[in-house]
């Protein structure tokens, strides 16, 4: 490695910036392979595995987060959100309809990235989770975590090369959950193709209503870094992101976002999503 590679590296380090952070989110690049679909398939996947898991260990905070008491998961639900997990790496996607493929993306991405973060728990934060991928990669989303049909996928690769450039739906954002306090909430019930749009309206609705998603204080919009890192997805610019922000606001954040015009400050909290133990009875 160069000098002047060594010296960035160490700088990207020392201010605790991620390559989205640093440069731009990957390109929604499709990988064509995952474009297969059945339009006539009446095919589901079961989740019930994953929707008991949720139900255990997801519980909602006073600020209106959703975490993941991971100190208190057994041995025994952890065996069987790996079990979960290997179950959908046997499924035929192919032969899956959209709304029931993008379901089961998401609901793959949600829990292998929860039994990544059990298998190196505790940490402070998701990024802390390094597993390579490349020499300014930090976090896990670049390794090789899941195979699919034979074919070795990555988290980045279900989210920008599958999910975001075939469907093309900025909602992806609101559903697909990275372990952090700053990002949306991981759903409280697995995702359903027959009851998609519903649940993508509501997560939608419920991170712009929450101050991690939009707040205004003086006319003045903070919004979360999802809409500066995947910009193109909200329209491409700072009037797109407003136009979706007020799509999906609800009282009083749509009638602040009246006098607003223009996007003042981008924030995200890294920290992990960690409910801690279950409070003791």
């Amino acid at each position: 490695m160069s000098l002047r590679l060594s010296i960035f590296a160490a700088a990207l380090a020392l201010t605790g910036c991620t390559t989205l952070e640093a440069q731009v989110a990957p390109a929604a690049e499709p990988l064509r392979r995952w474009e297969r679909h059945d339009p006539a398939s009446t095919q589901t996947v079961d989740h019930r595995a994953w929707g008991a898991f949720l139900g255990r260990y997801r519980v909602v905070g006073a600020d209106g987060v959703a975490r993941i008491r991971y100190a208190a998961v057994t041995a025994a639900d952890r065996d069987a959100l790996g079990q979960y997990v290997v179950r959908l790496e046997a499924v035929d996607v192919d032969a899956l309809a959209r709304p029931e493929q993008f379901a089961y993306w998401v609901n793959l991405y949600n829990a292998a990235t929860l039994r990544l973060v059990l298998a190196r728990y505790p940490v402070k934060s998701i990024r802390d989770i390094s597993l390579g991928g490349g020499l300014f990669q930090i976090g896990p989303w670049g390794a090789m975590l899941v195979t699919v049909k034979g074919e070795r996928l990555s988290l980045d690769d279900i989210e920008h090369r599958i999910l975001r450039p075939i469907w093309r739906d900025p909602r992806i954002h609101y559903v697909v959950n990275c372990a952090a306090v700053g990002c949306p909430d991981v759903p409280s019930a697995p995702l359903a193709g027959a009851k998609l749009e519903a649940m993508l309206d509501a997560a939608a609705r419920a991170y712009i209503n929450h101050p991690r998603g939009a707040s205004v204080r003086d006319e003045r919009l903070a919004v979360s870094s999802i809409y500066r890192w995947y910009r193109e997805d909200f329209g491409g610019s700072a009037a797109g992101v407003l136009a979706h922000l007020r799509r999906y606001a609800a009282a009083p954040l749509a009638q602040q976002l009246g006098g607003v015009n223009a996007i003042d400050r981008y924030q995200y909290d890294w920290s992990l999503n960690d409910a801690g133990p279950a409070p003791a009875r």
